[in-house]
């Protein structure tokens, strides 16, 4: 049975109602036997069941996402060792730019925030801890691309494509395997308006025995990059800060 990776239905549609409960806020059985083009006999029962686990809460016939799951996305937060060793650097970082810093990883073939640190109004992206990109969108995501063997960048592009967010985005395999090349020469990655229109990013990989475990970016407007002391200044603190959550990482493995 260990080899048998047949889903269970069961699992799987529970998941597919928690998804309706994170994007509606709150439904009661109709609305979901809607949404999944089920009976509303059948929606009802696993919001039931799914409240008998506490994940989900009922409010007089109304159901929504608890927060449990709120306390388990941050105890893995906080488990993380890329968290951890970036948490005081990123810190000082945002401290010195005064801009919005990010610290993310790959996971399943995206980029996943893991932690903002700064003013969030600097750029608004609507950004928080667990939101995932495209990984090709943005330049946090290709500067863990780049550092990939070219199988597992395929395999990536395989299964998730090269989608458009914004008339900015490389969509075009021989393009980004250019830039891919050009970023691991540099040591980091930069680029505007892939992702949002408005919003550079400067990314650096985090680099631990050979292996890329995540990076750190700043978000800021694209106009600023028009300013060749800042750019130049925010790239040096991108990447000497990277060092320094690799340095930290090594440490704490």
């Amino acid at each position: 049975m260990g080899g048998d990776t047949t889903p269970l239905k069961t699992v799987v549609r529970a998941f597919e109602v928690i998804d309706v409960l994170e994007r509606k806020r709150s439904a009661g059985p109709s609305a979901v036997a809607t949404e999944l083009g089920v009976s509303r006999a059948t929606a009802h029962d696993y919001l039931t069941t799914l409240a008998s686990t506490g994940y989900v809460i009922n409010d007089g016939g109304t159901y929504r996402i608890g927060y449990r799951f709120l306390g388990l996305g941050s105890r893995l937060k906080y488990r993380s060792v890329l968290f951890n060793a970036a948490r005081a650097p990123l810190r000082k970082l945002s401290e010195e730019t005064d801009d919005l810093c990010q610290v993310g990883l790959e996971e399943d073939g995206e980029w996943v925030l893991l932690h903002n640190n700064g003013d969030t109004s600097t750029v608004d992206m609507g950004t928080y801890p667990g939101l995932r990109f495209h990984i090709h969108t943005q330049a946090a995501g290709k500067a863990m691309l780049a550092n990939f063997p070219d199988d597992r960048i395929d395999e990536i592009v395989d299964t998730h494509g090269l989608p458009e967010i914004t008339e900015h985005t490389i969509t075009d395999m021989a393009k980004l395997r250019d830039e891919l090349d050009q970023i691991e020469r540099d040591g980091y990655a930069v680029d505007s308006d892939q992702q949002d229109v408005g919003v550079s990013i400067i990314a650096a990989p985090v680099i631990v025995k050979g292996d890329v475990v995540g990076t750190i970016s700043i978000a800021c407007p694209t106009g600023r990059l028009q300013n060749e002391e800042y750019r130049s200044s925010r790239i040096r603190a991108v990447v000497e800060t990277a060092d320094e959550v690799s340095l930290n990482y090594r440490y704490s493995i």
